[in-house]
C-alpha cells in the first residue's frame, strides 16, 4: 500500500527498463540527456504533437519507447532552469514522483550541458522524498491497485558531480526525515498519540544525541504552572511539558529556543466546539510536531548551535474536574488569568512553558509555534502562517526564511491598544479578547510571559494542516515550520 523510496547518485548509470526522467528547459524541450535514451526520436515527435515547451513543471511521457531501453520516458520542464530557486527545484522533485507510477526502478538523467547544480539535484531528491509521503498506517482494505506490501522504489539520479550530490543529499534527507516526523505526529488520532505517548516519541530524540527531560504533573505542580495543567483537568490523560536539548554550538553560547503548544486533542473544553469538523482537532499539537521535527534535524544534521525544544503537552476535554469559565488561575510568571473561555486554551499552555524556557534556559531568541487561532484564517488564509514579534530583526530573518523555503510568514501588528482588549476586572488579564482581532489579542496575551527576549509568535493554524496541496504534499499535515526553523537557523544562529 505504501511506497520507499530509495535515492542514490551516480555518474554513470546503465538503463534497463524502468523510467527514465530527463529535464527538458524552454530553450531545449528535448535535452540532450533526453535523446541518449531515446534511439528513435520518438520524443521528439511526442513534444511536436503535444505541444510541450519546457515550461516550468509541465510534463509529458512516452510509453514503450521504440528501440529504447526504458520502459518509459518522460520530461519534466524546468523554464529557465538558472532562474530556478531552490524549492522549485524541490517542486521538480515532487513532479519526477507523480511520473513513477507502477515501476520500480527509476533514472533520473542530468548529465548534459544544462544540468542543474549539485544543491539543485539534491533539492529535487528532497521533493521527490517529501511529495512521497503518505499516512496509511491504519488502512487494512486494500483495492485492486495496492501493492499488498510495502514497494521499494530504486530512484538513481545521473550526474556529473555525483560525489557533491550524495553531501548535498545527507542534510536534505535529514531535513526531510523532520518533516516526515512532524506530519506523523500532527496525522495521528488522538486516541494514540495522548500527551505521556507524544512525549515518549520526545525521548526517541536520545538516539540522535538529543538530551531530553520529561515533566510530569508533579514537577509542574511544584512549578506552579496552574494553567497550563488548568488545561488538562478534564482529562482523565495526564499532561507533559518535554524539553529537549541540543547542544552543538560552543558552550558559553546562549541557545536558540522554540516552544511549541501540544494540545493533542480539543473538544474546547466546557466552552465545547461544534461538532462539526472537531476530528481536525487531533492537529491541534502541529506546533509541539513542529518543534520536535526541527530538534530531530537540527541534532542529525549536527547543526552547530544550542537548541532548546519545549513542547507543551495536553488534552482538553469537558468532565467534571475541568476548569469552567470565569476560574482564575495563576500562571508560573505570577500573573493571573480570568478563564473567559476554555477554548482559547493553548495560549493557556504556551505562557508557562514560555516562562519556564527564558526562566530555566535564558535563550537568545525565543520563538513559539501554535495552531492557535481560527482569526488568522480569516485575515491569511492557508498560504501564510502569522508572525507576531517584539523584534524587527528576528521578523526580517523570519521572513526571509520563509521566502527561501516557502514556508512563508506575514507579519500582524502589536500594540497597547489591543492590549487593552484583554484587560480583566478580576485578574491581570483574560485569556481571549472577543472576536474582533482574535489572532492579534491571542499573540498580545502571549507576549506578557516575555520580557526582554527576542521573541515571535507563529500562528500556523491555517498552514500546518488541511493546507492546499502542493508538488511536494500531498498530506493533511504539511509539517510547516521544520524547513522554515532549520532555514532560520541555518542562516544566522550557527557558529
Amino acid at each position: 500500500m505504501s511506497m520507499s523510496i530509495e535515492i542514490s547518485f551516480s555518474k554513470s548509470v546503465k538503463i534497463a527498463g524502468g523510467l527514465v526522467v530527463a529535464m527538458g528547459s524552454s530553450s531545449a524541450p528535448v535535452s540532450g540527456a533526453a535523446r541518449s535514451a531515446d534511439p528513435a526520436g520518438q520524443l521528439d515527435k511526442a513534444v511536436k504533437v503535444a505541444g510541450f515547451n519546457g515550461k516550468s513543471f509541465s510534463t509529458i511521457d512516452v510509453i514503450a519507447p521504440v528501440d529504447a531501453a526504458a520502459d518509459r520516458i518522460a520530461l519534466i520542464g524546468t523554464g529557465d532552469p538558472d532562474k530556478l530557486s531552490s524549492h522549485e527545484w524541490m517542486r521538480i522533485g515532487g513532479k519526477i514522483f507523480t511520473q513513477i507510477g507502477k515501476v520500480r526502478q527509476v533514472t533520473v538523467l542530468l548529465g548534459d550541458q544544462a544540468a542543474p547544480s549539485a544543491e539543485a539535484a539534491a533539492d529535487m531528491a528532497l521533493g521527490l522524498l517529501m511529495r512521497s509521503y503518505s499516512f496509511d498506517t491504519y488502512k487494512t482494505v486494500k483495492t485492486e491497485d495496492d501493492d499488498k506490501e510495502t514497494r521499494k522504489v530504486s530512484v538513481v539520479f545521473q550526474h556529473d558531480d555525483a560525489a557533491g550530490c550524495k553531501k548535498a543529499f545527507a542534510i536534505r534527507q535529514v531535513v526531510a526525515e523532520g518533516v516526515e516526523l512532524a506530519r506523523n505526529l500532527v496525522n495521528e488520532p488522538a486516541n494514540v498519540l495522548g500527551p505521556v505517548e507524544f512525549a515518549a516519541r520526545a525521548k526517541e530524540l536520545e538516539a540522535l544525541g538529543v538530551s531530553v527531560e520529561i515533566l510530569t504533573e508533579k514537577e509542574m505542580k511544584k512549578l506552579k504552572m496552574e494553567a497550563l495543567l488548568g488545561v488538562s483537568l478534564g482529562s482523565a490523560r495526564p499532561p507533559r511539558l518535554a524539553v529537549m536539548h541540543w547542544n552543538g554550538g560552543k558552550p558559553k553560547d546562549k541557545p536558540v529556543a522554540f516552544v511549541g503548544k501540544g494540545v493533542v486533542f480539543d473538544t474546547g473544553g466546557i466552552s465545547i466546539k461544534p461538532a462539526s469538523g472537531m476530528e481536525d482537532m487531533k492537529g491541534d499539537m502541529g506546533g509541539a510536531a513542529a518543534v520536535t521535527g526541527l530538534m530531530h534535524v537540527l541534532a542529525g544534521r549536527k547543526a552547530k548551535v544550542n537548541a532548546i525544544g519545549i513542547i507543551g503537552l495536553v488534552e482538553n476535554m469537558p468532565d467534571g474536574a475541568a476548569q469552567r469559565p470565569g476560574d482564575i488561575v495563576r500562571s508560573m510568571s505570577g500573573q493571573t488569568i480570568e478563564i473567559i473561555n476554555t477554548d482559547a486554551e493553548g495560549r493557556l499552555v504556551l505562557c508557562d512553558a514560555l516562562t519556564y524556557c527564558q526562566e530555566k534556559f535564558k535563550p537568545a531568541i525565543m520563538i513559539n509555534l501554535a495552531t492557535l487561532t481560527g482569526a488568522v484564517m480569516v485575515a491569511l488564509g492557508q498560504h501564510h502562517a502569522g508572525l507576531f514579534s517584539n523584534d524587527d530583526d528576528l521578523s526580517r530573518a523570519l521572513t526571509k526564511a520563509g521566502e527561501v523555503t516557502e514556508e512563508r510568514v506575514w507579519r500582524l501588528p502589536l500594540s497597547s491598544d489591543y492590549d487593552k482588549m484583554i484587560d480583566s476586572k478580576f485578574a491581570d488579564m483574560k485569556n481571549t479578547g472577543g472576536r474582533y482581532a482574535g489572532s492579534i489579542t491571542a499573540a498580545q496575551f502571549l507576549k506578557r510571559f516575555v520580557k526582554d527576549t527576542p521573541w515571535a509568535h507563529l500562528d500556523i493554524a491555517g498552514t500546518a494542516m488541511g493546507s492546499p496541496s502542493t508538488d511536494v504534499n500531498q498530506s493533511w499535515a504539511s509539517g510547516f515550520g521544520v524547513r522554515l526553523l532549520d532555514e532560520l537557523v541555518r542562516a544566522n544562529y550557527e557558529s
